[in-house]
């Protein structure tokens, strides 16, 4: 059974990650935030979960829908919130904004908006812990759609052939955009495909901490002892539509309602409850401090300075030093 103190973890960063994302829908809202986000709400179980297994050391490479796993890896809330915003203190200096954000001090290789394009940039972070005989994993989490993506086959095949520390998780939320993955997909379980690479593949409920940590612990394990890669595809759904101008016309309000009844955070902190490791009350001040910490980013990013379009090409250009 997972120890106290990380279950409670687990919890403290899921409520942190729904206050954040719920936060950025209303900067977005009210003409604060510039540019359109893709929010995590619903699928936190996983991030919090995976990410309470890693430290600094260990790589993780994300998606579009990334502030979830940025937040789950240590990332700070008001940096987070001002490259959201595009200011000069966000992470990467308002430059990558809400899909490109990456802390590489906490092991984050960055957020990706190309489909599919974080599960290579992980599979080389694996194989530079292997040729370094470091005892660390790095993690890609991708969507369901980019099961279909060429990225992902090769990486797999790659990770097989030489027994890589990875552990490929996939967020299946059930859509690739509009596009159910029924329509898209020519397997049930994506998990299956794990077979064609020589590696375990395991399919999990996504809400469930415990079922992901299990599957997770498990995979972790075996790529410490060498023995290679893991696929791991966590069904879930995310709550709200693919971006924050999504008519969603190609599901039901009676759809998403069955899924709010699966809320992550409702059946965890309900767990905790039941085991006697916390009380309500707790959990309620859990909540509290995290929508204080979220306000006060969101202060921090409006009271952030706007980059200097005069350095608009720093970090764009390399060049070499002159030789003395």
């Amino acid at each position: 059974m997972m120890e106290r103190e990380r279950a409670g973890l687990i919890y403290q960063t899921m409520v942190k990650i729904r206050a954040f994302e719920m936060k950025a829908v209303n900067l977005f809202e009210t003409n604060k935030l510039r540019g359109s986000v893709h929010l995590y709400v619903g699928e936190e179980a996983i991030a919090a979960t995976v990410c309470s297994r890693l430290s600094d050391e260990d790589y993780i490479t994300s998606t579009h829908r990334g502030h979830g796993h940025c937040i789950a890896k240590g990332a700070r809330l008001d940096r987070c919130m001002a490259e959201l915003m595009g200011k000069e203190t966000g992470y990467c200096r308002g430059r990558s904004g809400s899909m490109h954000i990456a802390e590489f001090s906490k092991g984050n290789l960055g957020a990706n908006a190309i489909v599919g394009g974080g599960i290579p940039i992980a599979t080389g972070a694996a194989l530079s812990l292997k040729m370094q005989h470091k005892k660390h994993v790095a993690v890609s989490f991708f969507g369901d759609g980019a099961s279909n993506e060429g990225t992902f086959h090769e990486s797999l095949n790659l990770a097989g052939v030489w027994k890589l520390p990875i552990i490929y998780v996939c967020e299946n939320n059930g859509y690739g955009i509009s596009v159910p993955l029924w329509e898209s997909t020519a397997v049930d379980r994506i998990s299956v495909r794990a077979a064609a690479y020589n590696m375990p593949g395991e399919t999990v409920d996504g809400n469930d901490v415990e079922a992901i940590d299990e599957a997770f612990s498990k995979a972790q394990e075996r790529a410490l002892a060498g023995e290679g890669a893991s696929l791991i595809e966590c069904i879930t759904y995310r709550w709200l539509g693919h971006w924050t101008g999504d008519p969603q016309t190609y599901r039901t309000r009676e759809e998403i309602e069955e899924w709010k009844k699966k809320d992550p955070i409702v059946r965890w902190g309900n767990k905790l409850i039941e085991r006697g490791w916390y009380t309500r009350e707790d959990l309620d001040a859990m909540q509290a401090a995290a929508d204080e910490e979220v306000q006060q980013a969101s202060e921090f990013a409006l009271n952030s300075p706007n980059p200097d379009p005069a350095q608009v090409l720093d970090d764009v250009f390399y060049e070499e030093a002159a030789e003395e």
